[in-house]
Formats: structure tokens, sequence, C-alpha cells
């Protein structure tokens, strides 16, 4: 018994075939490589806020609790920040939970008319090391 298939349907599979195997040999590296680490995100509640500090207009060393420092640097200059006495954090989407930059605003008290804040937006927090905190200059030191 012969099978008989027409020379265009044999065309059309040697092509799908060629397609499938092209797919696998794309796709097997992306899923054989290991996924890069993921490095855990340091986060804190707004309201474990003990005291801060800044070193100028653009960034903001935080002292949350007793023990963790963390430094939040901002979204372009914030003018007053470097005479303020009090700040303020607003976060974003509901939750007092910070664990970025982009989760919080500053609210800088106006130097000299007292009345419209600044609002400072944030670009990104890092959690400092015991170390790092403990190289801070004294002035920066929240």
């Amino acid at each position: 018994m012969t099978l008989s298939v027409p020379s265009r349907s044999i065309s059309l599979l040697a092509i799908a075939a060629a397609l499938a195997c092209a797919a696998a040999a794309i796709a097997a590296p992306a899923m054989a490589a290991p996924a890069p680490p993921h490095e855990a995100q340091a986060c804190f509640y707004s309201r474990n806020l003990s005291s801060w500090s800044s070193d100028g207009r653009d960034v903001v060393n935080l002292r949350v609790g007793v023990h963790d420092f963390y430094q939040l640097k901002l979204l372009g200059t914030c003018p007053d920040l470097q005479y303020a006495e009090t700040i303020g954090l607003e976060t974003r989407g509901g939750s007092s939970f910070i664990c970025s930059g982009l989760d919080v605003t500053l609210i800088v008290p106006t130097g000299v008319t007292h009345t419209v804040p600044q609002r400072c937006v944030g670009s990104s927090l890092r959690k400092l090391s015991p170390e790092e905190a403990a190289a801070l200059p004294r002035k920066q030191k929240p």
C-alpha cells in the first residue's frame, strides 16, 4: 500500500516543521537562563518616620524607627528643603507603605510666605546599611 501526498502538502509540512524548530531554539535559551537575583525591597510605614535631614535640595536622609536609615532622592530640586524645620510625607495609592521613591511626595513648608507648601516628588529610595548610616556627616544624619 502506498500513500500518495501531494507535493504542495509536503512543502507546507516542511516549512511548518522548520518554523517550529526555530521557535523552540529561540525559546530554549530564554527558558534555561536563570532569573537574575531579585533584591529585596526595603519598605516602611510613613508613620514610623522618626527624624530627617537634608544635604541640600535634592536628597533627604530619613530615620525610620530607631535603627533604620533611608535615603530619598528627589525628582529635581526642592528649594526650601534646606531651610525647612518640618516636612510631611504624602504617599500614593491609598497606602502609607513606602517601598520606592515614586511612592512618596515630600510636603515642605514654603519659607517666604508660609502659605502654599512645596510638593517635591521622590525618584528613588534605598535603605542605608549600618556602615553607610554611621558614615553620614553629622549634619546629614537624621
